[in-house]
């Protein structure tokens, strides 16, 4: 448990708060995001529906308690692919609060390559749907593709659109809207989820209560960039006003005056 009572910050969009020190592998155009032999989709199956699922279900249920509002509103695009944007505030629980979310679909989720650097479970996130963003263009263009071929396949595709994690933060920093070109491009719908805290008796971690809003979808007669934006507001608006319902602060955050 992070023991953190108070976090001092200067810069909303780059300042990162996780405590896992690691240093990122670079992710090149030799790097394989979708992999097509028996034995991998194997190993998929195995860590992603065998392993990490049930222990996602109860993590976050016996830490946090979980409770999600408005799952309901996920089966309208049941069999369909579409995108998923949250706020960044936990290290474990937020990877594992979509699959329990949007079960029985499978999720994969956009991160930073320290995700896939690490010794040993570096190894096996790759299989639990991680999507390390590369360098270069040539890897972007793999990396483009397996996004598309997930989206077309009727998964979801995560996004952690604030990228750091500032943990148990309990309002919305702002994000830019870059990440929202994915389905504004291929025209598919996006959902949010908003993980809120709430104060528990004789517990030392809070409540985690995730609201689920959505569908929005891209309008396709507005330019890309348009198209982006308006998707932006729409999740930015939703989330922070999920974001009031947080009653608990586990972490104090302070703004840093200018020159100190």
């Amino acid at each position: 448990m992070d023991k953190r009572k108070v976090i001092y910050y200067s810069d909303e969009l780059n300042d990162e708060f996780s405590t896992a020190q690691i240093t990122p592998r670079v992710i090149d155009e030799n790097y394989v995001y979708i992999h097509k032999s028996p034995f991998k989709r194997f190993t998929h199956f195995f860590w992603y529906r065998i392993i990490a699922t049930p222990i996602a279900f109860a993590y976050v249920k016996l830490v946090f308690g979980h409770r999600s509002k408005g799952k309901h509103k996920l089966k309208k695009h049941l069999h369909d692919g579409y995108f998923m944007y949250g706020n960044h505030t936990q290290d474990a629980a937020e990877p594992f609060i979509p699959n329990v979310i949007n079960f029985p679909k499978t999720n994969y989720v956009i991160v930073h390559p320290n995700n896939v650097s690490m010794p040993v479970l570096g190894k096996i996130t790759p299989s639990l749907g991680a999507l390390p963003i590369p360098e270069g263009m040539a890897a972007y263009k793999n990396f483009i593709d397996a996004v598309e071929t997930r989206i077309s396949q009727g998964h979801c595709v995560v996004i952690f659109p604030e990228a750091h994690i500032w943990p148990y933060y309990t309002k919305i920093r702002n994000f830019p809207d870059t990440s929202f070109a994915y389905p504004a491009k291929l025209g598919v719908p996006v959902y949010c989820f908003t993980n809120t805290y709430h104060k528990r008796r004789f517990f030392a971690h809070p409540r985690i209560v995730t609201y689920i809003d959505g569908p929005f979808y891209p309008d396709m007669d507005k330019p890309l960039k348009a198209r982006r934006k308006e998707l932006r507001e729409k999740v930015y608006e939703a989330m922070c006003k999920r974001a009031k319902s947080s009653d608990h602060i586990q972490i104090r955050y302070i703004k840093r005056e200018k020159g100190k």
